[in-house]
């Protein structure tokens, strides 16, 4: 794949949400599909609610179709686009779910946390029988060397598709903020990809990069739709079955470090309640701690981006140059 077919990729992916989104996002209004804001989140958060949720729905139908598109167009779809679309779709589907029933069922938690696991580990399940069933590799790779884990693998995938599609969840807490680092995160994987000559992983990636740029376009702050957890578990679970694809797993713990610190804000701040009575950030995750520190919402969703980006290019380096 040439570098002008990859900005074709890009730019139909972007274009496909770009339409769709302000057909949309009027639609979510009518149905008063609007997101609920937690009482104990930051007070300035309040005058979002009623912004339209489920916004994920666009760049997803967008990725979808574009990445169907030029896989059949540049080849036959293989088994990586299948496992690709059915994390996304599957975790999607598990989102719109949760989304559905706190905007339309007034229940501002969705679905409870078991409910959700049970989801996420069915599907990862269906993706490990799969992935196995067409014999792609059950290594686990460090850097210069790579460890056949043999059935183990199937706790790894559980613990990594369930772990990420939570995390960058855990992340979409400010207008633009997982739209900006995920699009970043996608690209670096995009790249690898690309570079490991892997065509249906590199133009899912690609289009990923698109739809959410394109997505970026309403959702920039202030955001005129949200993507709701139909959108940050799509893309939380996507990324890992990139890192899994390109056999650069535990990569992903650069490449998607925004993600990796928001989580870990959030178990230790767990911790720290529960075993000590106190708390190490002021609100987790971690972009609330430093909202409530008197950072605005813009320079908080800038300085990730940044962060974001400079993780990514050295994990495209890393990943490039370890080939």
């Amino acid at each position: 794949m040439s570098e002008w077919q990859i900005g074709f990729v890009i730019a139909v992916s972007f274009f496909i949400t770009v339409l769709i989104a302000p057909l949309f996002i009027p639609f979510l209004r009518r149905l008063k599909f609007g997101q609920s804001i937690r009482e104990e989140g930051p007070e300035s958060h309040q005058q979002k609610s009623g912004t339209p949720t489920m916004g994920g729905l666009v760049f997803l139908l967008s990725i979808v179709i574009t990445t169907l598109f030029f896989v059949q167009l540049f080849g036959s779809v293989g088994p990586e686009t299948i496992l690709l679309l059915l994390v996304t779709i599957g975790f999607g589907l598990l989102g719109f779910l949760d989304d559905f029933i706190k905007v339309v069922m007034k229940r501002n938690l969705g679905l409870t946390s078991i409910q959700k696991l049970i989801g996420q580990i069915v599907i990862s399940i269906i993706f490990y029988i799969i992935y196995v069933q067409h014999g792609l590799s059950t290594e686990l790779s460090f850097g210069f060397f790579s460890i056949d884990v043999g059935i183990l693998y199937a706790l790894f995938v559980l613990f990594w598709l369930v772990g990420f599609s939570n995390a960058v969840n855990l992340t979409d807490g400010l207008d633009g903020l997982v739209s900006g680092t995920a699009s970043v995160a996608f690209g670096a994987y995009a790249v690898i990809a690309w570079s490991q000559g892997l065509e249906e992983t590199a133009i899912f990636a690609f289009a990923v990069v698109g739809a959410v740029i394109g997505f970026f376009v309403f959702n920039a702050y202030p955001a005129h739709v949200f993507m709701g957890d139909t959108g940050s578990l799509a893309l939380g679970g996507a990324i890992a079955v990139l890192s899994i694809l390109t056999k650069f797993e535990f990569l992903l713990l650069l490449i998607g470090i925004v993600f990796v610190a928001e989580t870990l804000s959030v178990i230790l701040q767990v911790w720290s309640f529960k075993t000590r009575g106190k708390r190490i950030f002021r609100m987790s995750p971690l972009h609330h701690h430093f909202e409530l520190g008197g950072w605005s919402e813009w320079r908080v969703v800038v300085t990730f981006w940044f962060v974001g980006v400079v993780a990514a290019a050295i994990g495209v380096w890393i990943g490039v140059w370890n080939l």
